[in-house]
């Protein structure tokens, strides 16, 4: 897992930054050519950074110490060899709220009307799929969430029984945001992702994630796994949360790339992002979603999320969905594909680099621990906090109150 190349294409032109760990606790990294510089000292925390007024100004003017190089710190991040004198990569947001869009590709739409008819059982899935394939007769790639023909495509299915709360969001005017993981829960490459051990259909969700500020400005973009258990979320809507939110089941990274002269929003919106899943029993799924065929934009979604209904005072992050729904069978037919223990997910984008995984069972990796409150401490002890901005917004916040 831990040989691949993990940085851009262009990487050399690419402003990219994150987290490592490091012996007294998580620092704030840049990387400039092969090295990575500590600028823990400018920036105690990501959010410091990405809401400073010119967070690009800012990366370029910050100092700092090499702590390694790239592929040293890329190959001590394997959880079986890590040593824990030595940097690793970490997630590369800390205090951003974690957000996702869901049924923003019309093919996800269509495998989420499935699950749910299916409620759960994999084994009714082709038979389901055709049924709604010929009742939707026709290509729903050109249809706009909200429009005039989406409204009449609806009365038609309703009329037709077929009607889906995924159908609702999938070309309705709102889109489906929600809430994929706790502050400082996310994972980052090289790390495991975690399914729970109930689950039986499961597949990982490649996508890209935009890194946005308090003031809804679109900063930079990073890469995805939005692990899905499709069992769970399909006895059930409601049970979005358990089939969403486990520990260690959202990965990001490997690196933010900042938004720059060179790499802004069109960027992402012209990005194709690749899949790859090698299994220990030989197994190999190879697909790439285009971001082309989005049905909303990236950057309505982030409207959508953030705005006067609600604000984010330490910025966000939104995953905005995926286009990959694997159909082929691994195994028995017609259960269609789920993960196994030890698949390696590779996740990638000539801009944004690779995130790479391995798939193990939520309740077997170690738990959540480390916080808000273990943050804040550990930058405490460290003496960090008066260099961040979250003092003086503290004061801030208690000179209005």
């Amino acid at each position: 897992m831990m040989n691949d190349q993990i940085l851009p294409e262009d990487a050399d032109n690419a402003l990219l930054i994150g987290r490592a760990q490091l012996p007294e606790g998580p620092a704030v990294i840049v990387v400039r050519g092969e090295s990575v510089h500590d600028i823990t000292a400018s920036f105690p925390t990501v959010r410091d950074l990405t809401e400073s007024e010119d967070p690009v100004a800012a990366v370029r003017a910050a100092t700092g110490s090499v702590i390694d190089t790239i592929a040293e710190i890329w190959a001590n991040t394997a959880p079986d060899t890590r040593d824990p004198r030595r940097p690793w990569l970490l997630s590369p947001i800390d205090l951003h709220v974690v957000k996702a869009s869901g049924v923003t590709f019309p093919v996800s739409m269509l495998e989420r009307i499935i699950e749910e008819r299916a409620r759960g059982e994999a084994d009714a899935a082709d038979t389901i799929r055709d049924v709604i394939t010929d009742a939707l007769d026709g290509d729903l790639q050109g249809l706009v969430p909200g429009s005039a023909e989406a409204a009449r495509l609806k009365d038609a299915l309703i009329e037709a029984g077929l009607w889906s709360q995924y159908l609702e969001v999938g070309i309705g005017p709102d889109a489906e945001i929600f809430s994929k993981a706790p502050v400082l829960a996310t994972v980052g490459g090289g790390s495991d992702v975690g399914v729970l051990a109930e689950s039986r259909w499961n597949n990982p969700e490649p996508e890209i994630v935009l890194v946005v500020s308090s003031a809804g400005v679109i900063v930079g973009a990073t890469l995805g796994n939005d692990v899905n258990l499709r069992d769970i979320e399909g006895r059930s809507a409601l049970l979005l949360g358990r089939a969403k939110d486990n520990n260690a089941s959202a990965s990001v990274g490997p690196f933010i790339r900042l938004f720059d002269d060179g790499f802004d929003l069109d960027h992402v919106r012209a990005e194709s992002v690749s899949l790859s899943i090698h299994g220990e029993d030989g197994y190999v799924l190879d697909a790439v979603s285009h971001m082309s065929r989005i049905s909303r934009d990236p950057a309505d979604l982030v409207r959508q999320a953030a705005g006067a209904h609600h604000s984010y005072p330490d910025g966000f992050v939104l995953y905005l969905g995926t286009m990959f729904a694997p159909t082929d069978d691994r195994g028995e037919a017609g259960r269609g594909f789920t993960h196994h223990l030890g698949d390696v997910v590779r996740i990638a984008s000539p801009r944004l680099g690779a995130l790479i995984n391995r798939v193990q069972h939520s309740e077997s990796l170690p738990p959540w621990s480390f916080g808000i409150g273990a943050l804040m401490a550990n930058l405490a002890s460290r003496g960090l906090l008066a260099e961040s901005g979250l003092l003086a917004d503290e004061r801030l916040g208690k000179a209005t109150a």
